[in-house]
């Protein structure tokens, strides 16, 4: 039986992967650098710190990294204020999990991000551990976030269920020894590998039920 339930946030329980490359791509045009045909794979799941250096450095931004970081996340902070794009049935998902495991939340978003998505969907209370990649030495695909969160959980990592929707994301919670449930945007499939680290692949959030995740555990 699992443990514990740790969800992405970012294209499980709000649809912003397509509002990042929005805000990203415009971000990138403006200040002088060069969009790459992988430069939105390669984005998903990195930390704010690696994404920002990434767009400063590799792509060409005439900013720095640090204010890369800044002036990306305030738009997104704007864009939030207007409206957090939670999918369909997640928060529903998400309150039906809960009444039967702790749960967590391991996110690329930046802690203002989080916090403003929880608070916008009223989520906040439904997670015993919210963490991000800011806080951790490094972003998905490596474990770092996935196994923090665990330990804030008081949870063996072995004995969690996680949900992503991301190559990175999945490749993370892997990582950590989790049973991964994939559940990838349609604009933004797995990349072979990941989707074999996944023991379940969803078509949507809403066909996760806690009978799934008992017969995972």
């Amino acid at each position: 039986m699992a443990d514990a339930v740790v969800f992405d946030l970012d294209g499980v329980i709000v649809d912003s992967e397509p509002v990042w490359e929005e805000v990203r791509r415009a971000y990138v045009a403006a200040h002088g650098g060069t969009w790459q045909p992988d430069t939105q794979r390669r984005l998903m799941g990195m930390s704010t710190g690696e994404w920002a250096h990434y767009l400063s450095g590799e792509l060409g931004v005439d900013r720095t990294a640090e204010q890369v970081a800044s002036e990306v996340v305030e738009e997104m902070t704007r864009r939030y204020r207007d409206h957090v794009p939670l999918i369909d049935g997640a928060d529903q998902v998400v309150r039906r999990l809960a009444a039967r495991w702790p749960l967590g939340l391991a996110s690329s978003s930046p802690t203002r991000l989080i916090e403003a998505a929880l608070a916008a969907t009223g989520l906040t209370d439904a997670f015993g551990a919210t963490l991000s990649t800011e806080q951790t030495e490094r972003g998905k695909p490596a474990p770092d976030v996935y196994l923090s969160v665990a330990q804030r959980l008081g949870v063996d990592p072995a004995r969690c269920v996680a949900v992503e929707d991301s190559s990175n994301g999945v490749r993370s919670a892997a990582a950590a020894g989790m049973r991964v449930v994939a559940v990838p945007h349609g604009s933004y499939p797995l990349d072979p590998d990941a989707a074999r680290l996944a023991v379940v692949t969803l078509g949507a959030i809403g066909e996760l039920t806690p009978e799934l995740v008992d017969d995972l555990g």
